[in-house]
């Protein structure tokens, strides 16, 4: 099948389906243009007197105004052109057609990640993502991505202060990412980040910005005449604490009412919440009794957890097309609508070759 490109080395254009049929997408360049005239226009050539009001000379002037053009530049733009796609082709090794391979950097710039914080159903997905990137990849990624991440973290931050949508797993996030650039900053000379050192500390500070607005975030009491979480039964408060997988959301929600509180302390919710993220072998390793004599299924939890990982849910994440090597969002609207698999599948069954990517499974992909 020929290319749709401009040349037969081309991967071809892009293309988005739409309800009237295939329509091909244009380059992102333009805004980034737009931009870069603007700053050309609000920045002229300016003459820059010092202390001493003794006037540089007109090579040094010209380089003045540009290196302030830079900054402002750099100041200014919040985000890189960046591709904001629905799928990407994850390949490993170079072929005629393709020359390289993908790696994590261009994968999460290429992956439409901005609108995925938008979606509830995505959004601890992608925080845990960046939170795995924080502890263990950050200096894999290029200074493009590198900017990019900290521009999704923004938006992160931002939807959290205004929605109030878990703040604590911002928190933890947060709290690994300033461990991880304190260590970092301090092996300096050892090429290990990407970029001037000065941009690093102005990151870091941004950072202990945001926790501070976070520690300070105050829940806003709604006012709803309405059924309230305390006007439903018992055994449906009991029911919907027994679909909590995380005990930290259990212990927030058992804070709200005494009801709730009697609710999240039952034995057996904690039992059920133990065998579900553990075997009967890590019990036995780290038993914990009670006065009574009895084990304590919550401490249990917590010690458990720090000796083993738990399973981990998501309303939605990303999948890879073992036939294909694509990866990609899934959208369960067009799936159900238009019968659109998410990615142009040339498999006879594509539902079979589907699997759901998991945080630390993107990550090992890129590992070559």
């Amino acid at each position: 099948m020929p290319f749709l490109g401009q040349d037969w080395r081309s991967p071809g254009w892009r293309w988005i389906k739409t309800e009237d049929g295939w329509k091909r997408c244009e380059p992102c360049s333009s805004e980034f243009e737009d931009e870069n005239n603007q700053l050309n226009n609000n920045i002229g050539h300016a003459v820059i007197l010092n202390n001493d009001e003794d006037i540089y000379s007109a090579e040094d002037c010209e380089f003045a105004s540009k290196k302030r053009k830079k900054d402002h530049f750099r100041n200014t733009a919040k985000s890189q052109c960046f591709y904001r796609e629905k799928w990407i082709y994850v390949h490993k090794e170079s072929t005629k057609e393709r020359h390289g391979y993908c790696t994590l950097g261009e994968a999460f710039n290429r992956l439409d990640f901005s609108s995925a914080i938008q979606d509830i159903r995505r959004f601890n997905y992608v925080v845990k993502l960046l939170q795995l990137i924080a502890k263990s990849q950050l200096t894999s990624l290029s200074g493009a991505a590198q900017k990019n991440y900290f521009n999704i973290l923004d938006k992160i931050v931002r939807k959290v202060l205004e929605d109030q949508y878990n703040p604590r797993l911002i928190k933890d996030l947060l709290q690994d990412l300033s461990s991880t650039l304190c260590s970092l900053i301090r092996g300096v000379g050892k090429s290990v980040l990407v970029g001037n050192i000065n941009i690093w500390i102005c990151r870091l500070e941004t950072i202990l910005l945001w926790q501070q607005q976070l520690s300070n975030l105050q829940m806003t009491k709604q006012v709803n005449n309405g059924l309230t979480l305390s006007d439903l039964p018992l055994h449906m408060l009991n029911n919907i604490l027994y679909r909590f997988s995380d005990g930290w959301d259990i212990i927030t929600l058992g804070q709200v009412t005494p009801t709730l509180y009697m609710l999240s302390e039952d034995r057996q919710l904690w039992k059920k919440l133990c065998q579900y993220h553990f075997t009967e072998k890590q019990f036995c390793r780290h038993l914990i009794l009670s006065e009574k004599g009895l084990i304590d299924w919550k401490l249990m939890y917590f010690a458990l957890k720090k000796y083993y990982p738990i399973k981990e849910q998501y309303g939605d994440t990303l999948h890879f097309c073992r036939h294909c090597s694509i990866l990609f969002w899934k959208d369960y609207h067009l799936a159900l609508l238009l019968k659109d698999t998410g990615h142009p599948c040339t498999a006879s069954d594509p539902d079979s070759c589907f699997m759901p990517v998991s945080p630390q499974h993107f990550i090992d992909l890129f590992k070559f």
